[in-house]
């Protein structure tokens, strides 16, 4: 069983073997503006496009992109699986197409259907990329993207969008100072009782993590993030909505005060930590189920961790969460030593 081991979170020799991940997370604001700069001309030529039909997302972070359109966007949207289209696309329809990563086989097939359709086609991808190839049509515009960072391709995606008027306005340089804010906060060279996401990983060392996000983007944040504590620990990590995650932590054992903490563990053993991210939503669905959350957590003798940021747009705020959770999640890993030398 891997221990957790904090000694490692202040160990300079230790966190230089994480600094390749770190310094990519620390980059991100970074990361946005320059793939802002590279597309404002092809985001500026949008506003000419008429209003489409309906939208259609396809890619990494199109859950994402619907998250933030639903609320406003003024014609149907859906987020569709990288794989075909549905049967109803034309050329009346936008899809837009996440490939900033590169794209497999199954969306390359996707945007060449999107062609043959004659659908307007708005996708992020390299320039000089495959999937850009089978792009090119009169009724493509190719947002440029160089850093193969999917949540930055996303807002600029977005920016696109708001200049069809099909969604919010997004401010892309004050979503970067969000990030170069995080990536100070969370810096390794900050200590554990000034770092949140250095604290985040101390509490998460020995525990199953239960993640909860009660809004709409929220529970998108929590969803990446379970996906990276999983990675991070090699252990289980569930984000769920609170309805499924009740049951749970009602089941959860009383803890045994006098249980040795270095003694061989089974993970079926592990007491489960719940993980709310809180972005400032104050619908009161959203208010009472933390509620029911927390004072079941209480009943239960559950260990309760916290990720806050309640102010800025909803980009920054679902920015904020998600990066601050992507740094615990690397000192997560450090602490139970898995990185190692090469």
């Amino acid at each position: 069983m891997l221990v957790f081991d904090d000694s490692f979170l202040e160990d300079r020799s230790a966190l230089e073997r994480a600094d390749p991940v770190l310094r990519r997370l620390a980059e991100a604001g970074a990361r946005l503006r320059r793939e802002t700069a590279e597309a404002r001309a092809p985001i500026a030529s949008l506003g000419d496009l008429s209003r489409p039909r309906a939208v259609v997302a396809v890619g990494p972070e199109s859950r994402f992109i619907r998250g933030m359109l639903e609320p406003v966007c003024p014609v149907p949207f859906v987020a569709w699986p990288a794989h075909g289209l549905p049967g109803w696309v034309g050329a009346l329809d936008l899809v837009v197409v996440l490939a900033s990563e590169g794209a497999p086989a199954g969306m390359i097939a996707t945007v060449h259907e999107a062609v043959r359709r004659g659908a307007q086609l708005l996708i992020a991808c390299p320039p000089a990329s495959p999937v850009a190839e089978h792009a090119a049509s009169r009724s493509t515009t190719v947002l440029p993207t160089g850093t193969a960072d999917p949540l930055a391709a996303a807002i600029v995606v977005l920016a696109g969008l708001h200049r069809m008027h099909l969604g919010p306005a997004v401010h892309a340089d004050a979503v970067a100072d969000a990030m170069d804010q995080v990536a100070e906060d969370c810096s390794p060279y900050v200590s554990i009782s000034e770092n949140p996401a250095k604290d985040l990983a101390i509490g998460l060392g020995d525990a199953l993590p239960l993640v909860w996000g009660g809004s709409v983007l929220a529970a998108r944040a929590s969803r990446r993030l379970a996906e990276a504590l999983r990675a991070a620990s090699g252990r289980p990590a569930l984000a769920a909505d609170a309805d499924d995650l009740l049951p749970i932590l009602e089941t959860v054992a009383p803890h045994d005060p006098f249980a040795d903490p270095f003694e061989d563990v089974a993970p079926s053993d592990r007491r489960p930590c719940l993980l709310t991210l809180d972005d400032g939503n104050t619908d009161e669905l959203v208010r009472s189920a933390q509620s029911r959350l927390l004072a079941a957590a209480d009943r239960n003798d559950v260990r309760v961790c916290r990720v806050e940021h309640r102010t800025g747009s909803d980009v920054e705020r679902y920015a904020t969460l998600l990066q601050t959770g992507m740094f615990a999640s690397v000192y997560l890993a450090l602490g139970l030593g898995r990185y190692h030398d090469e």
